[in-house]
C-alpha cells in the first residue's frame, strides 16, 4: 500500500501487508519520498519481482516521478531503490500497468501544463528503472482527468480510460500497443455521452474483457461498462447501473478465482459508509 502521510508532512509512504485467511497484518511503514507527495499508484513487475511506486514530486515541481521497491515478504518490509523523474513537467492523475508480455511497466498521467494525456514504458532493472519517450493519447485544449490503465493479457494491449473535458466531460477510452519502449495508440472511443468520473479499470480473464467502474455525475449513477479489443479499437456495451444514489471514490479488483468483479465505493445514501458490489460479466 503506498500513500501520502499527511501526519509525516506529506511524505511518500509504503506498507506491506500479508494476508492469511480473512485478516491482514502490516509490517513498518517506509517513507520513500521525504517530501510531500501525491497522485500516487502502484503496480508489480512479475518479471523483476519488484514493485514500481509513481507519484508527483511536490518538492520537484510536481514532476512525475517513479521509485522500485523489494518486497521481503519474510518480515513484511519494503525497501526502495532511487527515485528517477519521467515526466519533467507538472504532472497529476499518475496511473501504471505492467504489461507482462513485453515486461514493461506503462504509465498514464496528465501533463497539466499543456494538458495533455500521456502515457510512458519503463523497463525496470535491479532497483532502479529507466524510460522511452512519453506518447500523448489526449491533446484535447480542455485537459482530462480519472485515468485508469489495465492489461488486457489475451491481447497484449493496454487500456485507458478516463474523463476528456475537452469533449463534454464524455468517459473515454483508447487502446495502446507497447513495443520496446515505446506505445502507440489505435483512436479514442467514448465509452459514455455523459459526465464520467472516478473511473478504475480491471481485465476479467474469464470472458477476456475490460471492465470500466465510473460515476456518471450527469445522472448520478454509480454505473458499470463492458468493453472488448479487438486489434487497436475497442467496443462497449449497455451500460449497467449499479448504485443510483451518488456515489464516490469508486474502484473495482477482479477475483480470478470468483471470476467476479468487486466495485467498492462510498455510499452517500447511507452516510457515506463503504460499501461494494459484486459485478458478474456475461459468460463468466
Amino acid at each position: 500500500v503506498v500513500y501520502q502521510d499527511n501526519g509525516n508532512s506529506g511524505y511518500g509512504t509504503a506498507i506491506v501487508g500479508t494476508v492469511s485467511g480473512t485478516s491482514i497484518s502490516f509490517g513498518s511503514e517506509v517513507v520513500f519520498e521525504s517530501a510531500s507527495s501525491s497522485s500516487m499508484s502502484v503496480t508489480f513487475d512479475s518479471n523483476s519481482n519488484k514493485v514500481v511506486v509513481i507519484y508527483s514530486d511536490s518538492e520537484n515541481s510536481t514532476y512525475g516521478t517513479a521509485i522500485v521497491g523489494t518486497v521481503d515478504s519474510s518480515n513484511n518490509s519494503i525497501s526502495f531503490g532511487s527515485p528517477v523523474v519521467f515526466e519533467s513537467s507538472d504532472t497529476y492523475q499518475n496511473r501504471a500497468t505492467f504489461d507482462s508480455n513485453s515486461n514493461k511497466v506503462v504509465i498514464a498521467f496528465a501533463a497539466s501544463g499543456s494538458f495533455l494525456g500521456k502515457a510512458i514504458v519503463g523497463t525496470v532493472s535491479g532497483t532502479s528503472i529507466s524510460f522511452g519517450s512519453a506518447a500523448t493519447f489526449e491533446s484535447g485544449s480542455g485537459g482530462l482527468g480519472d485515468i485508469a490503465i489495465v492489461f488486457d493479457s489475451a491481447l497484449n494491449k493496454v487500456v485507458i480510460a478516463w474523463r476528456d473535458a475537452s469533449n463534454s466531460n464524455y468517459g473515454t477510452a483508447i487502446v495502446g500497443t507497447v513495443s520496446g519502449t515505446g506505445i502507440s495508440f489505435g483512436s479514442a472511443v467514448v465509452f459514455r455521452t455523459a459526465t464520467s468520473t472516478d473511473s478504475s479499470c480491471v481485465f476479467n480473464s474469464a470472458v477476456n474483457k475490460v471492465v470500466i467502474s465510473y460515476y456518471n455525475s450527469t445522472a448520478g449513477d454509480g454505473e458499470v461498462i463492458v468493453g472488448t479489443v479487438s486489434g487497436t479499437a475497442i467496443s462497449f456495451s449497455t451500460a449497467v447501473v449499479f448504485d443510483g444514489d451518488q456515489p464516490g471514490f469508486i474502484g473495482s479488483v477482479y477475483d480470478s478465482s470468483a471470476n467476479r468483479v468487486a466495485i467498492p465505493y462510498k455510499n452517500s445514501a447511507n452516510s457515506g459508509a463503504g460499501e461494494y458490489v459484486v459485478f458478474q460479466t456475461e459468460g463468466s
